[in-house]
């Protein structure tokens, strides 16, 4: 048996270890010993028989985590790009009277439950270039203040992250 423990970097061996995860916690079952997990590189929390999980070793992680990085940067860049090609510019009259090309994008207010990803998501909005304003606020605290954000911010889009979940013993979203 492996000696899985909270704190521990796996993979789930019947996922082909797709997802790295970082143990949150271990709880005992009628069935035996579960863990909670928690993606490192993907937002989201799972939970898996011990006997399933694997420990990375750190090459694996830091391959997981420099593909992903590589995927953001493929995106940000054909984000980028997508934006400078289509009709987002406008011209507009510069200090000393020449005309000047200015991207025009709207404001997006972002709120997420999760301080790592908000943190994440921020500085994503940026490297593209986006106007994004990004709140860490507990899931169950959102429907309470939303609408006070969206009075203060009058953002154009709104993104709330975190909500989503697949239960797989019933096949429902």
């Amino acid at each position: 048996m492996n000696n899985i423990k909270k704190g521990d970097i796996v993979g789930r061996k019947s996922y082909g270890k797709d997802v790295v995860f970082c143990v949150k916690n271990i709880i005992d079952t009628p069935k035996g010993k579960i863990a909670i997990l928690r993606g490192i590189t993907r937002r989201v929390e799972a939970d898996s028989k011990l006997e399933d999980l694997e420990l990375l070793q750190t090459e694996e992680i830091k391959r997981s985590i420099n593909e992903l990085d590589k995927k953001l940067e493929a995106r940000i860049n054909q984000a980028r790009n997508e934006k400078e090609n289509e009709n987002y510019k406008i011209g507009v009259l510069t200090q000393n009277k020449r005309m000047q090309e200015k991207i025009i994008t709207g404001k997006i207010l972002h709120l997420d439950g999760d301080r790592k990803y908000s943190e994440k998501s921020y500085i994503y909005y940026k490297k593209i270039g986006l106007n994004a304003i990004v709140k860490n606020i507990p899931e169950y605290k959102q429907p309470r203040v939303v609408y006070n954000l969206l009075e203060a911010y009058r953002p154009d889009i709104l993104v709330i992250t975190g909500h989503d979940r697949y239960d797989k013993k019933r096949n429902k979203i």
